[in-house]
């Protein structure tokens, strides 16, 4: 988008892979806005057929002095397509980016954020929710860079593991020698439906400024007995009682969703999921 440019409606990017064509597929987008340019991006990737789909994408994204990205990421693949995708952003001052990677399903599932933090006033929020069950396979690693003084950053990722999945985290906040009034912030919770689920998490911060407020934390249980005992004890099934507990630990992170639709679009197929 040039300088000033609003778009109007959501743009919708959709990816489909099919029998047509299973070869190893790679490839690049970019996202460019210049000065003061508005706009809201939808990113789907979906598979039609079982076969070992093996995908690799690049995401790009540029916002130059003022420019505010809402970028939402919705991965739905079935459980042999192996699809990792790697995210670069660069801000300038004053520009605000809000990224939500919502992954429902795939068989191994991996995304790489790269947000860089080049100008003053500066604001990314990046959130994320992944589903896993069976032998699901789900990383993410997010690395936010805050190079220049007076920009705000904020992670919350969730997630909900049944069977025998196993999910990653990696979250990192760089603060830079002279990134003064950096406020940071980053959590990770994970929720284990089955025994057998495994999270590994590992958030880090690295601050080299002593003018800053930042905070990271990460957590990994399993439904509360007590409140399920609570529900059933007002005449809820246990069954009704927990998907009523996972659409709370979710909505968090679905409530950042701006777009109405896509929130409720979303917050079906989770439902439809669990």
């Amino acid at each position: 988008l040039g300088r000033g440019e609003i778009l109007p409606k959501m743009l919708q990017v959709i990816q489909v892979r099919s029998s047509h064509a299973v070869e190893d597929l790679s490839y690049s987008s970019d996202y460019v806005l210049g000065e003061g340019a508005q706009a809201k991006v939808l990113l789907c990737s979906h598979t039609l057929s079982m076969e070992d789909f093996v995908t690799h994408e690049n995401v790009n994204v540029k916002l130059a002095q003022g420019a505010v990205l809402d970028m939402v990421v919705m991965q739905n693949e079935h459980n042999k397509s192996r699809h990792s995708t790697s995210f670069k952003v660069e801000m300038e001052a004053g520009a605000v980016l809000n990224l939500n990677v919502i992954t429902l399903h795939g068989g191994e599932i991996s995304n790489d954020i790269d947000v860089a933090l080049n100008g003053k006033g500066g604001e990314c929020n990046v959130n994320g929710l992944y589903l896993a069950d069976g032998k699901q396979r789900v990383s993410t690693r997010v690395n936010i860079w805050h190079n220049v003084p007076e920009c705000h950053s904020s992670q919350l990722f969730k997630g909900i593991l049944d069977g025998e999945s196993v999910t990653r985290f990696s979250g990192r906040i760089y603060v830079a020698k002279d990134a003064q009034k950096t406020e940071a912030y980053q959590a990770n919770n994970n929720l284990l439906a089955s025994r057998t689920a495994k999270a590994y998490t590992q958030p880090h911060l690295e601050i080299y400024a002593d003018d800053v407020k930042a905070s990271h934390g990460a957590t990994t249980g399993q439904l509360d007995d007590s409140a399920l005992f609570y529900m059933q004890q007002r005449c809820i099934c246990r069954d009704v009682a927990a998907k009523l507990l996972l659409q709370a630990f979710f909505e968090e992170v679905v409530s950042t969703l701006s777009d109405e639709n896509v929130r409720e679009e979303i917050t079906q197929k989770i439902q439809e999921i669990l």
